[in-house]
C-alpha cells in the first residue's frame, strides 16, 4: 500500500481559502485525499483545548459520584476517578498521534487506506453511529433534568426539540462559531461551579472521606473502568485536528482539555461524599444536585443555588450535543460525498427518536452504559491497534525503499 505523502497548506487568493495540497496538487472537494478548509474554518489550540473541556463535562458531573460510589464502595472513589483520567489522557493521545500520522484528513478517509476501503467505511459507519447516538443520549439528559428541576409538567419533546432546532443552526456555521460559543461557555462555567464549591465548604466532613484505602486496592481498581469512561471525549480529536491551524501542538491541546475536566471531577466527588456520605450518595439519582440544595447562606435572598448549576450544565450538555451532532454530519458528508448541511438535516429525525426511545430515566442510563461499553473499545482499543498497523506499514515502506 502507498506510503501517505505529506500534505502541505497553500493560501489561495482567488478563494480567500487554505487549500491542502496533496503530491503537489490542489485537492477539489470530496477529494479521498484531503478537504478544502478555508480560514474561517480554522481554529487555534487553545480554542481546541476548550472544545474538549466543554465536550467531556456534559452530564457526568451530575451522576459520577452515584456511579463512581456504586463500584467503589468506599470514600476512595477520588483516587479511581484520577487514575481514570490519567488512563483516559493517555488514551486521548494515542488518538492525536494516530491522525497526526495523517495531516490533513479526518478518520473517516484516513480509516480506508490503514484497513481497507470496505472494512474502513464500515468502521466509519460505527464512528457516525457512536456521534450521533451520543448526541441523542445528551439532548435526552438536557431534557431530563430541565423538567426534573426547572420545567416541571412540560413534555419531554417541547424541550428537546427547541434545542434540536438551535444546535442545528449553529452547526450549520461551521466549526468557528462551534468554537466561539464554547469559548463563551467555559469561563462562565469555571466561575459558577467554583462559587457553588467554595459554598459548599461550610457543610462539608472530612470524615466522610476517612478511611483512606481502608480496605485496600481492589476497590478503588473496580472502579476505574466507571470513571475512566466519564471522560469520554478525545474521539473528536479523530477528526479536530484537520480543522486545527497547528495540529502538531494537538498533544498540548489535549492534557489541558484533560487536565481541567480531571480537577472538575476530583472537586465534585470529593464534595459530594464529604456532604451526603457514601450511603447518602448511592440513594440519590442527580447527587451533585442534591448537594447544592443541602446548603443555604443566610441573608442571601436567593436561595435555589441548584439554579447556578443547572445553568451552566444545561450549556455543557449542550456543548456535548452539538459537537457530537457535527461530528456525525462530517462523517456522513465525507463518506457520501454530500453536502454536509443535507446530512445535518438528515440527522435531525434519526436523533430525535433516538432520543425519545428510553421510556424513562432508568432506560436512559442503560443506554449511557450501552454507549460506554461502545466508546470503550471504539475509542479505547480501536485508535491503538490503527496506529500499531500504520506505523508497521511505515516501517515497512521504509525498509523497502
Amino acid at each position: 500500500m502507498e506510503h501517505p505523502a505529506p500534505i502541505n497548506e497553500k493560501f489561495h487568493p482567488k478563494t480567500n481559502g487554505l487549500y491542502l495540497l496533496y503530491k503537489g496538487q490542489l485537492t477539489m472537494k470530496g477529494s479521498k485525499r484531503a478537504m478544502i478548509i478555508t480560514q474561517k474554518d480554522r481554529i487555534t489550540t487553545p480554542q481546541a483545548a476548550v472544545i474538549l473541556i466543554n465536550h467531556i463535562l456534559a452530564a457526568g458531573v451530575l451522576t459520577l459520584p452515584r456511579t463512581s460510589v456504586e463500584k467503589v464502595k468506599t470514600p476512595d472513589v477520588w483516587i479511581s476517578v484520577l487514575l481514570g483520567g490519567v488512563i483516559a489522557m493517555a488514551a486521548g493521545v494515542i488518538i492525536v498521534k494516530l491522525s497526526q500520522q495523517f495531516p490533513g484528513r479526518t478518520i473517516y478517509q484516513y480509516s480506508q487506506e490503514i484497513v481497507g476501503k470496505w472494512t474502513g467505511r464500515l468502521l466509519s459507519l460505527f464512528i457516525v453511529g457512536y456521534f450521533f447516538t451520543i448526541s441523542a443520549f445528551e439532548i435526552r439528559n438536557l431534557a431530563e433534568v430541565t423538567s426534573f428541576f426547572l420545567l416541571e409538567g412540560t413534555p419531554t419533546w417541547a424541550i428537546i426539540m427547541p434545542f434540536m432546532w438551535i444546535g442545528l443552526y449553529l452547526i450549520m456555521g461551521g466549526i468557528d462559531p462551534i468554537a466561539r460559543l464554547f469559548e463563551i461557555i467555559f469561563p462562565i462555567t469555571i466561575f459558577l461551579f467554583l462559587l457553588v464549591a467554595l459554598l459548599s465548604i461550610g457543610i462539608f466532613e472530612i470524615d466522610h472521606l476517612r478511611p483512606v484505602l481502608g480496605l485496600g486496592i481492589i476497590p478503588v481498581l473496580k472502579g476505574i473502568k466507571t470513571t475512566a469512561l466519564a471522560f469520554t471525549g478525545p474521539e473528536i480529536m479523530l477528526f479536530l485536528l484537520v480543522f486545527m491551524q497547528q495540529p502538531n501542538k494537538a498533544v498540548k491541546a489535549v492534557l489541558v482539555g484533560f487536565s481541567i475536566p480531571l480537577i472538575f471531577y476530583m472537586i465534585t466527588v470529593v464534595m459530594v461524599i464529604g456532604v451526603l456520605s457514601i450511603d447518602g450518595v448511592v440513594t440519590r439519582t442527580w447527587p451533585t444536585i442534591d448537594l447544592i440544595r443541602s446548603f443555604e447562606v443566610p441573608g442571601l435572598i436567593f436561595e435555589r443555588f441548584e439554579s447556578l448549576l443547572l445553568v451552566i450544565w444545561i450549556m455543557q450538555i449542550f456543548s456535548t450535543f452539538t459537537i457530537t451532532y457535527y461530528a456525525a454530519a462530517l462523517g456522513l458528508a465525507q463518506l457520501f460525498k454530500k453536502s454536509i448541511h443535507s446530512c445535518m438535516y438528515v440527522l435531525l429525525p434519526i436523533i430525535y427518536i433516538i432520543a425519545m426511545t428510553p421510556k424513562n430515566t432508568n432506560g436512559l442510563f442503560k443506554l449511557g452504559d450501552i454507549i460506554s461499553n461502545v466508546a470503550l473499545y471504539l475509542f479505547g482499543v480501536m485508535p491503538l491497534l490503527l496506529l500499531i498497523v500504520t506505523r508497521w506499514r511505515g516501517r515497512k515502506h521504509e525498509t523497502k525503499s
